[in-house]
């Protein structure tokens, strides 16, 4: 299937990452034009999610280079086993990890929105976490569930405009997936497997918009969000 990416600008926020530097091989292939943003970027642009003047010089840049952005992946958050179990409840780790996830998504998603807007067109992905569906490590839960609702809101916010924002929710991301999955836990994928979703979800051809997606199985034994 050609997916219509050719020539198409599409910004992968956290490329150089697991899931990330997937994503951006994939896009390649499609024939997209791939920036990749991090924040000590060789090639690409350098762009600290966590910082509001970092986004804006970074899609700035993006845009003076090649006059427009047609799609934004945000894969870049703190990984989760830098979390500490310990602190679930801690206020502070919680509040650091919903802004080093989900307003990181914030920052760079409204940065990019106002030129997507003006062009009729624009494909935003940002990757949770199935630790969103499950109770457990009150830390895990908000920051994923908290990118996800966020994501909701700008779909809704955009509805019609031909922007569009969906979440993909992966749970463990291997290089070598087990088909097996246990109660109580997400089934695992890995980061071409993400990618091969991203591909499709940042196309023309995807009507899919305001979705949350578990890729992998979804969290066995549980129903709601």
């Amino acid at each position: 299937m050609d997916l219509q990416l050719e020539n198409r600008v599409v910004l992968v926020v956290g490329g150089t990452g697991f899931i990330g530097s997937a994503v951006a091989d994939r896009l390649r292939a499609e024939g997209a034009t791939v920036v990749v943003a991090s924040r000590n970027s060789s090639e690409g642009v350098t762009l600290d999610a966590s910082d509001e003047e970092s986004v804006r010089r970074g899609i700035d840049t993006v845009l003076e280079r090649h006059g427009r952005i047609d799609g934004l992946v945000v894969t870049a958050a703190p990984p989760a086993q830098t979390l500490d179990p310990a602190r679930s409840s801690d206020p502070e780790q919680i509040l650091s990890a919903i802004d080093g996830k989900a307003l990181s998504f914030l920052r760079v998603a409204r940065a990019v929105i106002p030129a997507m807007r003006e062009a009729g067109f624009g494909r935003i992905v940002a990757i949770s976490g199935q630790n969103a569906y499950i109770s457990g490590n009150i830390t895990a839960v908000v920051r994923n569930a908290s990118t996800i609702l966020i994501a909701k809101n700008l779909a809704d916010e955009l509805a019609g405009t031909g922007v569009a924002v969906n979440v993909i929710n992966p749970g463990l991301v291997t290089e070598t997936p087990d088909a097996q999955v246990a109660p109580g836990r997400g089934g695992e994928s890995s980061p071409d497997q993400i990618a091969d979703l991203v591909a499709f979800l940042t196309s023309p051809l995807s009507a899919v918009d305001g979705e949350s997606i578990a890729i992998g199985h979804r969290m066995l034994g549980t129903t709601l969000l």
